[in-house]
């Protein structure tokens, strides 16, 4: 079961006595647990019904008799366990779990990680509750579930003004959802975000950004990537090395994959890629620029600047700055 469907159910009255939440993505984990607090009782039935424990300081027989009591002017009561992860014998939940009262809605956050599937804890969870099992999103699909999840709010957002706040945020979901939040509040009824929107309201610069940097690089323009690399290097948090490397490294992946296949047809290159074809136009040109060899070159010149990034191979004292120069110089110039 899905996070909007266990919410699309606790709209229609829809209950199961045990909900276990867990995995390394904490945004749904979140977002359940706030929903069960603010919305399945009415603030009459939570003053009575509605229990919080945090399992740092959580007590076995106290979550358990919790359980165990029955509504007060209600039909149901929440018990609600957050980071369950820090409850040092949260194993032995599986008591209760094995036969829970039907009255008890029982709702457990478990961040970071998953239960041993070998234990009885775990078997009990598959036919006791519901177990929704979280996992982070791989880079490559944030644009289409950041995407979605503005659509979900009524809006649209430019093409470009996608990619330059998923790369400045990352593989946050919940800073994502945030800032768009806060997007929203400025865009006084436009229904559309556009790059001067991410510019002034996220604070990324629709000229000197991870993305930019991408497509002049892909264009070997020597001149413009070096300015954009000063920009980073007299704003810092605008695009650390850290950000920077895995970017350019999956965008020359990407290169040696398209470089590697029979096509240069836009669709079919977007298809390969799992691309939109805004951004299939730029591998397309980037492979007029790349020969299959130059893209292999680059991708080695990666990796190594890699490590050094990291302390590793650096014989000297470099800044980050210097060494994406120094990389940059010599991806794009031709011996």
């Amino acid at each position: 079961m899905s996070p909007d469907q266990i919410i699309q159910d606790w709209k229609r009255g829809v209950f199961h006595p045990v909900y276990w939440l867990e995995g390394d993505e904490s945004y749904y984990i979140d977002k359940i647990s706030d929903f069960a607090e603010k919305h399945i009782l009415n603030e009459s039935e939570a003053s009575f019904n509605l229990t919080i424990f945090y399992g740092r300081d959580a007590k076995l027989d106290e979550v358990v008799n919790a359980c165990k009591r029955y509504p007060m002017f209600a039909e149901k009561q929440v018990v609600i366990l957050k980071e369950a992860q820090q409850m040092k014998d949260v194993e032995k939940l599986e008591s209760y779990i094995e036969t829970p009262l039907s009255s008890t809605i029982f709702i457990v956050a478990h961040k970071e990680k998953k239960i041993d599937g070998r234990s009885k804890l775990a078997k009990n969870l598959k036919q006791k509750s519901i177990l929704l099992t979280t996992k982070k999103l791989y880079d490559n699909e944030l644009p289409e579930w950041t995407s979605q999840m503005i659509k979900q709010k009524g809006l649209d957002i430019q093409t470009k003004a996608l990619h330059m706040l998923v790369d400045h945020i990352g593989n946050d979901l919940q800073r994502l959802e945030n800032e768009v939040d806060k997007i929203v509040v400025n865009l006084q009824g436009r229904k559309q975000i556009t790059e001067d929107d991410i510019e002034n309201f996220v604070g990324v610069s629709k000229e000197f950004n991870i993305f930019e940097l991408q497509a002049v690089v892909g264009k070997r323009d020597i001149a413009a990537s070096m300015r954009i690399i000063n920009y980073f290097e007299a704003n810092p948090k605008a695009a650390p090395i850290q950000l920077v490397l895995p970017t350019l490294y999956s965008f020359f992946s990407k290169l040696y994959i398209a470089s590697s296949s029979n096509t240069r047809d836009e669709y079919s290159i977007a298809a390969l890629l799992g691309l939109k074809g805004f951004f299939a136009k730029q591998y397309i040109q980037a492979m007029q620029y790349y020969s299959f060899s130059e893209i292999e070159q680059a991708l080695i010149l990666l990796h190594h600047y890699n490590l050094k990034s990291v302390g590793i191979s650096k014989i000297t004292e470099t800044t980050d700055a210097d060494l994406m120069k120094e990389l940059v110089a010599k991806i794009i110039l031709k011996d």
